[in-house]
């Protein structure tokens, strides 16, 4: 399975969890509130607190910013809405409700994106493939010039200049 396709199921697996109410307050511990991505089984370690298992393993890791990356739960920064806010900063200012609705809103934006990017199960262009794409785009442009503009395609102009 391609790392996009896993990393797919793992954000359908998210949003189901998310969902199902799987962050709401564990009967083992109703006193202790739960994190986000950590508290999910298809974190690398969940339920394991010497976390044994570096965070730059995850699939989530490509959503984190270059310089959150070292923190020590960096998926609570990872930008879910348009004005960058995270969960880190859902649990200093907003409310549960706020930030599962983000939280569901990014899931399903990034699943649909992911989705949208693989067409038929067809692999990514490569460099080179994209690069000759992007001649052909100039070739067309420039034939589509040519024909709009037989007078200037030979080099003869038949404007005067500008008035």
């Amino acid at each position: 399975m391609r790392e996009d396709d896993r990393l797919v199921e793992l954000l359908k697996f998210e949003l189901r969890f998310l969902e199902d109410g799987g962050y709401g307050r564990s009967p083992r511990n109703p006193w202790r509130p739960r994190y986000m991505f950590q508290d999910s089984p298809s974190c690398l370690n969940f339920d394991d607190p010497s976390r044994p298992h570096p965070c730059s393993e995850c699939l989530l890791m490509k959503f984190v910013p270059g310089e959150r990356k070292n923190e020590s739960s960096p998926c609570h920064f990872i930008p879910l809405t348009e004005k960058a806010e995270t969960i880190d900063s859902f649990y200093r200012y907003g409310t549960q409700l706020d930030l599962e609705e983000a939280l569901a809103n990014w899931l399903r934006k990034q699943i649909s994106r992911l989705e949208d990017l693989t067409l038929d199960g067809d692999e990514w262009l490569t460099t080179q493939q994209d690069n000759e794409f992007g001649k052909r785009a100039r070739n067309l442009r420039a034939i589509c010039w040519a024909v709009s503009r037989p007078e200037e395609r030979d080099g003869r102009s038949l404007s005067r200049g500008p008035i």
